[in-house]
């Protein structure tokens, strides 16, 4: 392993992006993302390496990390100072949940020098929780049940048009289902299930049979129902709106950019992995309502988003520093939240990716500069 010394002391901040280890490749993780964040803070005189759970050792001198080199193309593994601040890419929530990687974040969160932001993936039922205390954010919240095998779905049925169940815990669509009662008197219910191989339609005569079809899908899993929007769509196909939130250089939120996904067609969900595609956000709104709503609705997706990322802040009592947001319009075009990602992936758009990245150097300067007392590592 070589020394970075000559390299350390080119830069006045120290960025670890902090992922879990693998046997084959030393570190686990999205390869062209971190090499992106790599040669951003390059330029912006801001050191970033990869380290894992295991590497990062916050009573060691020097730890070891991996950066890439753009003219090998390979990945170097090297030792680095310990990182001002630690940046939380943790790939899967099983590896958040194990006890020592649990042990790290915890011993990171309570340094007195190192700041890690983002310690955790959310829990949707919980989200949905914390943006129910507030009567500035309650007004997106779609009607939201925890999940029991005892829930009268009939109810909820003849409330709503159709509903959906989701995996608390679920990620890019995974597990989904979306119920509706049907007119044919012999075959009263539909489930639409996404599962790996695509989407699957079930029907069924009674309440009873839906629910073990339900408890067949959702075994060992916690789900949350809740009520269906009818979204607005293009050529029948509904889409929703990516609205990626960052901390800037002041250590405020800031709106990085808004992205649309487009269902695919039989998909009862917009995620790309699902078969939606990428849109833009305008040109769908126009289509669905008129260029001045369209530019009115941004308007209030870009104020609505700053309030829900700081009440998320405030229900998750730690230190976030960028949220990606899928908010709905319905076709009155009220605006609706679903989900919030603590880890957003990189979106495709080429000016959203562009400010994201140099958000995240802001935000990190930011960082260092507000540690406690302005004190230095040593």
């Amino acid at each position: 392993m070589n020394s970075e010394k000559t390299d350390t002391e080119r830069y006045s901040v120290v960025m670890a992006i902090l992922t879990m280890d693998d046997t084959d490749k030393g570190f686990r993780g999205n390869r062209r993302n971190f090499i992106d964040i790599i040669e951003v803070g390059k330029q912006a005189k801001i050191l970033v390496y990869v380290t894992t759970s295991t590497h990062l050792k916050l009573h060691a001198k020097k730890i070891i990390g991996f950066t890439y080199d753009a003219e090998s193309r390979m990945w170097d593994r090297k030792y680095f100072k310990l990182p001002d601040v630690v940046y939380n890419r943790i790939p899967f929530r099983e590896d958040e949940w194990i006890p020592e990687v649990q042990n790290k974040i915890t011993e990171c969160l309570n340094h007195p020098y190192i700041r890690l932001f983002n310690s955790s993936f959310f829990n949707k039922w919980t989200l949905f929780k914390w943006l129910s205390k507030d009567k500035r954010t309650r007004r997106f919240v779609p009607i939201t049940r925890k999940y029991k095998d005892d829930i009268y779905l009939i109810p909820l049925l003849k409330k709503f048009s159709f509903l959906y169940l989701k995996p608390e815990k679920g990620k890019a669509g995974m597990g989904i289902m979306r119920i509706r009662r049907l007119p044919n008197r012999k075959l009263r219910y539909s489930i639409d299930v996404q599962e790996k191989t695509g989407n699957h339609v079930y029907r069924y005569a009674t309440v009873s049979q839906l629910k073990d079809k339900i408890r067949q899908f959702s075994e060992h899993e916690d789900y949350i129902v809740q009520q269906g929007i009818q979204l607005a769509h293009l050529y029948r196909r509904p889409f929703d709106l990516r609205v990626l939130v960052q901390k800037n250089n002041k250590g405020q939120w800031a709106i990085s950019g808004i992205g649309a996904r487009l269902a695919g067609e039989m998909s009862i969900t917009t995620h790309v992995p699902r078969g939606g595609s990428i849109e833009d956000p305008r040109r769908l709104l126009i289509a669905s309502f008129s260029s001045i709503k369209a530019k009115r609705i941004l308007g209030g997706v870009r104020r609505s988003a700053l309030v829900i990322a700081k009440q998320i802040e405030r229900g998750a009592q730690t230190e976030l520093g960028e949220l990606s947001l899928d908010l709905g319009v319905d076709k009155f075009a009220r605006l609706w939240f679903f989900e919030a990602n603590s880890k957003p992936m990189k979106f495709d758009e080429p000016q959203i990716r562009k400010k994201s990245l140099e958000r995240l150097m802001q935000y990190c300067n930011f960082l260092v500069k507000k540690r406690v007392g302005g004190k230095t590592k040593t």
